[in-house]
């Protein structure tokens, strides 16, 4: 017997490009963890060059800058983490540190938003994050620069126009060829994939009503703001 129901229409992730009319479209998201070592020191963890590991977080989490948002449900602590967010054009496996720039599309700022006390819980009683980490309208995103990403320079993130997190990208432990390299060692990595690559110390809460602002350089800024 065949169903008569209709089959959903499902919208397809993407990002807006810099003086462009088209959208980047978004298979997966990747995120390196503690690629700073401060915050990797802020964390509790030895920031000592060990092989990054990583986490995702599905494509319908991104969110255009500029959006207000609804706090997110079952947290106390939502916490900001302002990342250089790297857009490959091309894919592969086991790509070599040398070849990993052919494989990128373009870059920009991104927010990697975090429920810390589901991953207080979650990392206590050593279960997975995805709840603390993949949650809807987790990973927005501002205007993405076709080229080759910066690999030193001012990163920075305000709430309501406090600094709370100031670093630079020359800090990262790993640089964004090298987290492709080790990355593409896991999985086949694909066009259209995102990869945030790690956030300066500082990171903190962010209360309803706030605004948040992450920049990079002369990179389009990210900024939402949550409903009260």
């Amino acid at each position: 017997m065949t169903s008569s129901a209709a089959l959903p229409i499902v919208p397809s992730p993407s990002i807006a490009i810099l003086g462009s009319e088209a959208r980047f479209p978004v298979r997966r998201i990747f995120c390196v963890g503690q690629n700073y070592a401060d915050h990797a020191r802020e964390m509790g963890s030895n920031p000592d060059r060990q092989e990054p590991f990583f986490f995702t977080k599905p494509a319908d989490a991104v969110v255009s800058s500029g959006t207000e948002l609804a706090f997110p449900s079952r947290t106390q602590e939502l916490h900001h983490e302002v990342e250089l967010v790297i857009a490959l054009g091309q894919g592969g496996s086991d790509i070599s540190v040398e070849d990993a720039a052919a494989h990128i599309y373009g870059y920009a700022v991104g927010l990697d938003l975090t429920r810390r006390d589901l991953q207080a819980t979650a990392k206590k009683a050593g279960r997975p994050w995805d709840m603390a980490k993949g949650f809807d309208q987790s990973a927005p995103i501002g205007l993405l620069v076709a080229g080759q990403p910066p690999a030193s320079g001012a990163i920075d993130l305000t709430v309501d126009d406090t600094v709370r997190q100031s670093g630079d990208l020359s800090q990262m432990i790993w640089s964004g060829a090298e987290i492709i390299s080790v990355l593409s060692t896991y999985v086949v990595l694909a066009p259209g994939d995102l990869i945030f690559t790690g956030t300066p110390s500082g990171v903190g809460p962010i209360r309803a009503g706030e605004t948040v602002r992450g920049t990079i350089l002369d990179i389009p800024p990210v900024e939402i703001r949550y409903r009260r």
